[in-house]
């Protein structure tokens, strides 16, 4: 391992520098560097000394997003990102500019302190059915074995979710031959119940691809690329020439005790309003869009996610893990980027948010990681993150 650390100004120079490349940076061996100061007094591009931001990127020398962070039983933090870089790729709707290869953990022993970049822990070329986009993942700990989860589209275009297990929690990880029988979409995350038990949220809308599995199969029709005709907050139901119907819910499954294996079929996991109805697909600030999480706190299921073109992370909560959960309200503010994608973990005794934006490269494909405290009062309630309050 070589330990070295940089200024927060020089490592924004790397950073644009291989976001103008087009190259990731090199990463030959495990790294660790020094956590970016909350505060920048003098950045190369004169940043000025008051960010806007409310925390600083964990690190600068690669571009991560969509991090899923856990505390596994030595203590230390381990955070599970989507690694970005540039492929050259136009933006669509569809998001094919996130063209994401590859995976590598990050990790340190609390939060604000030194970050270590480890050596790539899963490869594309080392996924058997898999041809590109390795998009959001995220990590399960059970019987000294590690699981890695991981979405990515085969030869055909089509988005599925594998596994890989690993002795380490940071790799390398050895895929699975097939992706998980029963599988399909995209950000899958695992959450281990109080009772031993684990599910796997997945889904997600758009470029995600759910909308073409809402009959249980496959549907390539090109107009379903986004969102389904009745989905547009801009079109009433007259002009749609259909009702205003349910919002597409994120899927569910329990794993199988393999823990690369599902042991029931996928559910739908309702997400409903104040009176008890289903969330409309019309309702962009509350719908589900991608990106589900669970969180266990006191006896209450704590499910968060993304609302994608509204750019929120918002928040239900239930009493059982398959739900329904009610919508309660706003978790993260917009980020400065177009993904807002996220994670909620405890470490001694205080929660916290991960997220992304793209304070180091302004582009929407080259995020990079951040982690905010997160406030959850008596009541339950959570107190909604402002990432830009200098703004």
């Amino acid at each position: 391992m070589r330990n070295f650390s940089l200024t927060f100004g020089s490592a924004i120079i790397l950073a644009a520098a291989a976001a103008c490349s087009g190259e990731p940076a090199d990463q030959g061996a495990d790294t660790e560097v020094a956590t970016p100061p909350a505060e920048v007094s003098e950045t190369a591009d004169s940043e000025p000394s008051e960010s806007k931001y409310l925390v600083q990127p964990l690190v600068s020398e690669i571009f991560t997003a969509d991090p899923s962070v856990h505390v596994w039983d030595d203590g230390r933090i381990y955070v599970y990102p989507s690694h970005d870089y540039d492929a050259g790729i136009p933006e669509d709707d569809l998001g094919s500019q996130y063209a994401m290869r590859d995976y590598i953990v990050l990790s340190m022993d609390e939060v604000g302190g030194d970050v270590t970049i480890h050596d790539v822990a899963l490869d594309v070329d080392d996924v058997a059915w898999a041809a590109q986009q390795m998009w959001a993942p995220d990590a399960a700990h059970k019987d000294g074995k590690y699981y890695l989860y991981f979405p990515a589209k085969d030869a055909d275009g089509v988005f599925y979710i594998g596994a890989a297990v690993s002795d380490s929690p940071t790799g390398p990880f050895t895929a699975e031959p097939e992706p998980i029988e029963g599988s399909f979409s995209m950000d899958p995350s695992v959450f281990e119940d109080t009772d031993g038990e684990y599910y796997m949220y997945f889904g997600g809308i758009w470029g995600g691809q759910l909308q073409r599995w809402a009959t249980g199969e496959y549907n390539a029709d090109p107009s379903l690329n986004t969102d389904l005709v009745n989905d547009d907050p801009l079109t009433n139901d007259d002009e749609a020439g259909q009702p205003d119907d349910v919002a597409l819910m994120p899927k569910i499954a329990r794993m199988g005790d393999d823990m690369v294996s599902f042991a029931e079929a996928p559910k739908d996991v309702m997400i409903l309003d104040e009176n008890g109805d289903p969330i409309k697909a019309k309702d962009h600030a509350r719908r589900f869009f991608e990106a589900a999480w669970v969180n266990k706190i006191g006896d209450k299921y704590y499910l968060s996610y993304s609302t994608g073109d509204t750019h929120l992370i918002v928040y239900a909560t239930g009493d059982s893990p398959y739900g329904p959960f009610t919508y309660q309200g706003v978790v993260n503010q917009p980020v400065e980027g177009w993904t807002n994608h996220h994670s909620i973990f405890e470490h001694d005794g205080k929660y916290y948010l991960a997220y992304h934006d793209v304070q180091l490269s302004g582009k929407s494909h080259l995020r990079n990681v951040k982690i905010a405290e997160l406030t959850i009062n008596e009541d339950g309630t959570i107190e909604p993150i402002d990432p830009m309050p200098g703004e």
